[in-house]
C-alpha cells in the first residue's frame, strides 16, 4: 500500500538529529571533500519519534567516507517515488511501505545472501519473498495491526472493549463514546493516508473467498465494498468522526488519543508513541478488527522496511549501512519504536503499553493475520483512489454507492497494467 506517515513540522529535536536534511528528490553524489553522500528515504515523519532512533543508530552505522541523509517522508512520497522509478533518478536506500516485492523488486539489489537473510521472520515470507526465494528489503518490523484504542477511556464510558467482536457492537459502542463527551474516532483527511487505512483495514473482512478470487482474475466485486462504505457513512452521519477531520495531523490525532479526547483510531501501532509523548501515563490497547464475513482479525504484512537501489553508485556502502542496521540490537531498538513485532527473529522487543495485548490476543493465535487489502487485491495505483474516495464518503461529499463506482471504474482502468 501507500506510504503511511506524518507531514509535520519539523520539531527543535529532530532538527539537532537529523543534521543536513536533503530535500525529497535529491539524489545522491560525492561531497567536494570527496564523501560519498546517501540519500536515504525514511518513509518517517519529520515528528516521527521513530526518526530520532533511526538517526542515532545511523550515527553508529555509518560507514567511513560516507554521509546519508535521512529524508522525512512528506504526504507525496508515493507519487514522488513513482516519479523517480520512471525517470530512473532514485535514491541509495528508501522506504518501500509495503512493497519490496510487488512494485520495487525490480529496482532493488536483492537481500537473501546477506548474513542477517536467515533471521527474516517466517511470516513476513508470503508478503516480502519471491518464487526463488529472494527478497528486497531489510523489515525493521512485522507490521500487526488492529484498531488502537484508549483505555481509560473506554473504561470510564463503560466499554468493554473485549465484546466489540461484530460492527454492530462495535458501532454501539461509539455512540456510548459521543454520549460521554469523547470524539469516537478520529482520523484525517490531511494526513489523508488515515482515512485510506480505515477502508482498507475493513475491507479486508468484507468479502467472501470466492469475492476475492475475482478481485484476482480482473473483476471488481462492488457489493462487498459498498457495504463496508456504508458502515463508515453511518458513522460519518452520526457524528462519530472528529470535527476537525479536514484539518488535523496524525500527530495531533496521536495526542488525541494519549489524553483519552479519542477512543479509537484505525492505524499503524506506530502512532502510540506519539500518543505518550503527550501523556507518558496513557494506557493504550488495540482490539481485532470486526468482519463482515468470518471472525475477527488483525491486518499487516511488510512494515518498514528499506531496500537499496541495485544501480546506486554507492551500493556498496549502501549495503554495509543496512548490514548495520540488522544487528539485533539495532533491530530491537527500532521494532520498539514502531511499537511493533521484530522483522528479524534474532532481535527483540518491549511493546510497552502494547504488550498486554500483544499477549492477549496475538500471541495465543486466536485470530488470522490478513493482509491490507490493496497490497493482494487492488492493481498498482488504486491506493490514492482509496483515500480520496474513503474520505469523501467520511465528509459528506460523496455516497457509498458513488465512491464504489469511483473504484470499480479504476480498478478496471489499473487492471493488468
Amino acid at each position: 500500500m501507500s506510504a503511511r506517515g506524518p507531514v509535520t513540522a519539523l520539531g527543535a529535536a529532530a532538527v539537532v538529529a537529523v543534521a543536513g536534511l536533503a530535500l525529497a528528490g535529491c539524489s545522491s553524489g560525492t561531497t567536494p571533500g570527496g564523501t560519498a553522500k546517501l540519500e536515504m528515504q525514511t518513509g518517517l515523519g519529520s515528528a516521527d519519534p521513530t526518526l530520532k532512533v533511526l538517526t542515532d543508530i545511523t550515527k553508529t552505522c555509518t560507514p567511513d567516507g560516507v554521509t546519508i541523509d535521512l529524508v522525512p517522508m512528506t504526504n507525496t512520497y508515493e507519487a514522488d517515488m513513482k516519479t523517480r522509478m520512471a525517470s530512473g533518478d532514485l535514491p541509495d536506500i528508501w522506504s518501500t511501505h509495503g512493497w519490496s516485492l510487488l512494485r520495487y523488486s525490480r529496482f532493488l539489489e536483492p537481500l537473501n545472501t546477506q548474513p542477517w537473510a536467515k533471521n527474516v521472520n517466517p511470516a513476513l515470507k508470503p508478503a516480502m519473498f519471491d518464487k526463488d526465494g529472494k527478497f528486497f528489503a531489510l523489515p525493521l518490523n512485522t507490521d500487526l495491526a488492529g484498531i488502537l484504542y484508549n483505555k481509560q477511556t473506554l473504561q470510564q464510558a463503560g466499554v468493554d472493549p473485549t465484546t466489540l467482536t461484530t460492527w454492530d457492537a462495535f458501532t454501539d459502542a461509539l455512540a456510548t463514546l459521543g454520549k460521554a463527551g469523547v470524539t469516537p474516532i478520529s482520523s484525517s483527511s490531511k494526513d489523508s493516508w488515515m482515512a485510506g487505512n480505515i477502508a482498507d483495514f475493513m475491507a479486508s473482512g468484507a468479502f467472501t473467498d470466492s469475492d476475492l478470487t475475482q478481485f484476482t482474475k480482473g473483476t471488481f466485486v462492488a457489493g462487498g465494498y459498498t457495504t463496508m462504505l456504508d458502515r463508515i457513512s453511518t458513522w460519518a452521519k452520526a457524528g462519530d468522526f472528529n470535527p476537525d477531520f479536514s484539518s488535523i495531523t496524525m500527530d495531533e490525532i496521536g495526542k488525541s488519543l494519549g489524553t483519552g479526547k479519542t477512543g479509537f483510531v484505525f492505524v499503524q501501532n506506530s502512532l502510540v508513541n506519539t500518543a505518550l509523548q503527550q501523556n507518558p501515563d496513557a494506557k493504550i490497547g488495540f482490539i481485532p478488527i470486526p468482519a463482515f464475513v468470518g471472525d475477527p482479525y488483525f491486518v499487516g504484512g511488510e512494515g518498514t522496511a528499506y531496500g537499496v537501489w541495485n544501480k546506486s553508485p554507492h551500493k556498496k556502502q549502501a549495503l554495509e549501512y543496512i548490514d548495520c542496521l540488522a544487528k539485533p540490537d539495532n533491530i530491537s531498538k527500532l521494532a520498539q519504536a514502531l511499537g511493533a513485532i521484530p522483522g528479524l527473529t534474532d532481535a527483540t522487543s518491549d511493546l510497552g503499553v502494547l504488550q498486554d495485548s500483544y499477549d492477549t490476543l496475538v500471541k495465543p493465535n486466536t485470530y488470522p493475520l490478513k493482509p491490507y487489502f490493496d497490497r493482494v487485491y487492488l492493481p498498482n495505483g488504486m491506493w490514492d483512489t482509496m483515500v480520496t474516495t474513503t474520505g469523501a464518503v467520511i465528509s459528506g461529499q460523496s455516497t457509498p454507492k458513488q465512491a464504489t463506482s469511483q473504484m470499480g471504474q479504476q480498478f478496471s482502468s489499473l487492471f493488468g497494467q
